[in-house]
């Protein structure tokens, strides 16, 4: 297939216009380096309007921007991907999150048949053994809910910064995210230090995970995550029994191995898949697998839509 031609396959797929081309993307990116992160948050919110929503994890970084975000815009949208492996401290502050700031959080599981079929195959800590097998249980519990919660998506935003890890040190604030699509994404806190974290953290008194007081300084999956000791590299806490593996899970930079691509493809029925991850026959996967449904916080069980088009 010519790249073109896959291009407005994707679209498509996602039912979601271009909201912007490459060339003015280059401009606003430009525009939004010498930005303030509010300042950042402000303009998104103001050109994409309900077409924009904030990805979080709930960890420091997740929750800045969610404060910053609500003194612009008391309903803006929030959503977070449940892998159903979290940390109770995670859902604590998602509680926390909801009551300080009124919103609610729109919850994505995985599809709970591959999930099934995933434990079954391959054991329910199947992430242990082999890094393939690591990366194939992030793409059903991680990447695969990501890609229907931004069904309808224009943009959407995250807590990502340059300073994370090597894979994330030449992210702008905003670019094009052709993993999804072509949508918009931004990085309001790309040029923020950790210090300044926790400084805005701390000045303004926002609700953060309380697993940060016991040495974490990145929380993931309860299995995958864990303290570290004082100068360590923060993501040394994850998937610490792995060796010279990528420490990323798919959802904001596309994996490839050759390795657990077959996997997946087997567990979606013999569907090939990708090398974005989804699947080369698309509409029926589309109805199957990434119907849109919906889940609720564990709190309250209020069934939660997303607005359609309308860190």
């Amino acid at each position: 297939m010519e790249p073109g031609n896959r291009e407005l396959e994707i679209t498509q797929y996602y039912d979601t216009p271009l909201l912007m081309d490459e060339l003015e993307a280059g401009e606003a990116a430009i525009e939004l380096e010498t930005m303030e992160a509010p300042q950042v948050l402000e303009w998104a919110i103001d050109r994409f309007g309900r077409s924009l929503a904030i990805c979080s994890s709930f960890q420091a970084e997740g929750c800045v921007l969610i404060d910053m975000a609500a003194r612009i815009d008391p309903s803006v949208r929030v959503f977070t991907i449940d892998t159903g492996r979290q940390p109770q401290e995670t859902y604590e502050v998602i509680d926390r999150i909801r009551e300080r700031y009124g919103i609610a959080v729109e919850v994505f599981a995985p599809d709970h048949r591959l999930v099934e079929r995933m434990a079954a195959r391959h054991g329910v800590n199947l992430f242990y053994r082999d890094v393939n097998l690591r990366l194939l249980c992030c793409q059903v519990r991680k990447v695969m809910p990501l890609r229907r919660a931004l069904m309808g998506c224009g943009a959407w935003v995250t807590g990502l910064r340059r300073d994370q890890w090597a894979t994330r040190s030449n992210i702008r604030k905003l670019e094009i995210d052709h993993d999804h699509g072509g949508i918009v994404k931004l990085s309001p806190l790309a040029d923020w230090q950790d210090d300044e974290v926790w400084d805005y953290i701390r000045r303004n008194g926002v609700p953060y995970n309380r697993l940060y007081d016991r040495g974490y300084r990145t929380i993931g999956c309860a299995p995958c995550t864990r303290a570290v000791r004082p100068g360590d590299d923060p993501r040394s806490g994850r998937w610490w029994w792995e060796t010279g593996a990528p420490k990323e899970c798919g959802m904001h930079c596309a994996i490839e191995t050759g390795g657990f691509e077959h996997e997946l493809a087997s567990l979606l029925g013999g569907r090939d898949v990708g090398s974005d991850g989804l699947p080369t026959t698309r509409q029926p996967l589309h109805r199957e697998t990434f119907a849109a449904d919906r889940v609720s916080s564990a709190q309250d069980g209020e069934a939660v839509g997303v607005a359609a088009g309308g860190r």
